[in-house]
């Protein structure tokens, strides 16, 4: 197969030929006003287009259904995400989720899970949504009956180090292949630096799941302070201001930034209640998806494309570097393989063909290519 446009990274022509993986890259004199580049990934979707991944009970074609609308956003892999609750609740959920990957279609998308908590800070703001009661200490034990139940496909843990034994239980999930995620927070700075030394190496959505109000030097100085820690965030005009995204990108640089959307069940849908694991949250009219009846943010109705347009315009960043972070920086954060070099041949063929409107900073998906097998189509917009 072959598709053509603008390479998204240099601005030149280009042919892509490919099957499940990119084969050539060919310059072309002449290109259409599209664009490609890596499809993009997201680390942290808690559900999508109505759909709980939280709930054991999500039927699969249902966990397909949402799979396709994150297709038409442009998102080709990305880490259905559980958070904290109770043990059995939680692990019943990775495990229809990771059935779900076995047997659906459209579970080539999901790259691994992500749990998001319960070793988190049990302090109101730092612990967000997450609810009080199923806040616990780490427990390696369970992160293995988490492995059992989806096959070694845990990849992220986001955890608080403020537990005396993080530092140990960080050692031994990176050694099983996961990534230690720090979030959720109000850990000081030795132990935000033991956690590193022990090889955590992530932010979780910096700058939310935070205290309202902090002291002059805190933990999230620290993190951004912190060049082995990777960090991403959720760039819906939302969750955070302007002032802080464009100081803390320029900590970060774009090279240690990543996108995520922290999407929950209201993503994609009209304003009104849904579930997000044991709790109700609510979709306002303007977007922010709350615990019902409260104004705590509680996930978000973030698309990754939206997210992209958000940076570009809050943040200041180039396209080229918006796609970065959403595509081979979050590969690299996650350790997906084959995904951490851009627009090159051997690099799994997960494309995404796009026009941009620079006045507008508006992006239209035109169509989605997963391990070079098409996905989506936008047959509503003009001829690509």
């Amino acid at each position: 197969m072959t598709c053509s446009g603008k390479n998204v990274f240099t601005g030149t022509g280009i042919e892509i030929a490919f099957e499940q993986s990119i084969e050539t890259l060919t310059s072309l004199e002449n290109s259409s006003e599209s664009y490609l580049a890596p499809a993009w990934i997201d680390l942290q979707v808690n559900g999508f287009a109505g759909v709980d991944y939280n709930d054991p009970r999500t039927p699969h074609e249902e966990i397909a259904r949402s799979i396709r609308v994150l297709f038409s956003t442009g998102v080709a892999r990305f880490f259905p995400t559980v958070i904290t609750g109770p043990p059995q609740g939680m692990l019943e959920a990775l495990r229809n989720l990771s059935r779900a990957k076995d047997t659906l279609a459209e579970g080539q998308a999901i790259e691994g899970f992500h749990v998001e908590g319960p070793h988190i800070s049990g302090e109101d703001g730092p612990r967000g949504a997450h609810p009080r009661a199923w806040v616990r200490k780490p427990d390696f034990a369970e992160f293995e009956r988490w492995q059992d139940a989806t096959n070694g496909r845990i990849r992220i843990v986001t955890l608080s180090p403020e537990w005396p034994d993080a530092p140990r239980y960080i050692e031994r999930i990176v050694a099983a292949g996961a990534v230690a995620a720090i979030g959720h927070t109000q850990a000081n700075a030795s132990q935000l630096s033991e956690a590193v030394a022990a090889g955590a190496s992530l932010s979780t959505h910096l700058g939310n799941g935070a205290h309202a109000v902090l002291p002059r030097y805190n933990y999230i100085w620290e993190q951004l302070a912190e060049d082995r820690l990777v960090a991403d965030f959720i760039v819906d005009g939302i969750h955070l201001p302007v002032t802080f995204l464009r100081v803390a990108l320029r900590a970060k640089g774009v090279e240690r930034s990543v996108l995520v959307t922290d999407a929950a069940a209201p993503a994609g849908c009209s304003p009104g209640r849904y579930r997000l694991g044991e709790v109700d949250v609510e979709l306002t009219p303007d977007h922010r998806v709350v615990l019902a009846g409260q104004q705590r943010l509680a996930g978000s109705a973030l698309r990754m494309d939206r997210a992209l347009e958000t940076v570009i315009r809050q943040g200041g960043v180039s396209l080229a570097d918006a796609v970065r972070m959403a595509t081979v920086n979050a590969a690299k954060a996650g350790r997906i393989s084959r995904r951490q070099l851009g627009l090159v041949p051997g690099e799994r063929a997960d494309l995404v063909q796009f026009r941009f409107d620079p006045e507008n900073k508006r992006i239209e998906i035109g169509a989605t290519w997963l391990s070079g097998r098409e996905v989506y189509r936008n047959s509503a917009s003009a001829p690509l």
